[in-house]
């Protein structure tokens, strides 16, 4: 559920600081795998509905989703507009580091206009996602926050101009 153009709520942008940077995958039966495939369609789906689905009480439903949460295999949340929301500037920041990225990474993960940061390889040794509420706000952000963060040598804004295409229905493996 972590993808660019969506605020989410600031509950959320803790939780994705501590996102699993493992790269063992969970083992998950077909069950766990179909109510995970039920919530990427409608993440209100009732657990008596998801437990008609995959043949499943309501209970047990309750149950594996709480696993499956607790576990840090998914979490449920309302993605929201930006735009509705009066956040009208939305960037990709592309950051240069020297030193330690993951401890810059971390740093950036704590503000609260950071929704989205990623350790990536290529020309920019950090990707993070802002959401601003105009361009003085991104301004501030860059120059106020991000610029003053030890270890960043450089960044590069994307301002982005519309949002094409944006899902969270990628199925399980």
């Amino acid at each position: 559920m972590l993808r660019i153009s969506q605020l989410r709520a600031r509950n959320i942008s803790e939780m994705i600081c501590n996102v699993s940077t493992q790269r063992t995958i969970a083992p998950l039966d077909a069950t766990s795998k179909a109510i995970i495939e039920q919530l990427q369609r409608d993440g209100r789906r009732s657990y008596a509905e998801i437990g008609k689905a995959v043949g499943l009480s309501e209970a047990a439903v309750r149950q594996r989703v709480q696993k499956l949460t607790d576990a840090g295999v998914m979490q449920i949340v309302a993605v929201t507009d930006p735009m509705r929301l009066g956040f009208s500037r939305q960037a990709m920041i592309g950051v240069r580091v020297s030193g330690d990225t993951r401890v810059v990474a971390d740093r950036l993960s704590e503000m609260p206009e950071v929704t989205y940061v990623v350790l990536s390889a290529g020309s920019f040794d950090i990707l993070a996602e802002i959401v601003c509420e105009d361009d003085d706000a991104l301004i501030e952000l860059l120059n106020q926050k991000i610029r003053q963060v030890d270890g960043v040598a450089a960044t590069e804004t994307f301002v982005y101009l519309q949002l094409n295409k944006q899902k969270y229905d990628w199925g399980t493996r």
